[in-house]
């Protein structure tokens, strides 16, 4: 019973990670505003699509994990992977961006990848 719950988690969290990569590729404007810190028009596009390419590669790299590897090696990465939202939570702090956004999306992000790390492990 654990292991559809942690698995299909990891699935979803995966394919998450990777339609924010791809919506910073394809309108990176309008992901830059969900992110809770918007771009300027004038900015570098540069850092945008840095964004999409590392989130699409993350998400990515998530689902083949699943497929081909151990539920602990999904575990370590998803461990690892809850870096990236606990430090888009400073970076919307420190930039601007909204408490609500900051804990609402990024810090509860973090803690629902770190609840799956630790279904994964329990496995």
């Amino acid at each position: 019973m654990l292991a559809p719950l942690a698995y299909g988690l990891a699935v979803v969290l995966s394919l998450f990670v990777a339609f924010i990569g791809a919506r910073f590729l394809l309108v990176p404007q309008a992901a830059a505003a969900g992110y809770g810190v918007p771009a300027r028009p004038d900015g570098d596009p540069a850092y945008l699509t840095v964004k999409g390419l590392k989130d699409l590669t993350f998400g990515l790299l998530g689902l083949a994990l699943i497929a081909f590897t151990t539920a602990d090696a999904v575990a370590w990465f998803m461990l690892v992977v809850a870096l990236v939202p606990l430090g888009d939570t400073l970076i919307v702090l420190r930039n601007g961006g909204t408490k609500a956004v900051a804990f609402g999306i990024h810090f509860a992000t973090a803690l629902v990848v770190l609840l799956n790390a630790a279904l994964l492990f329990a496995l």
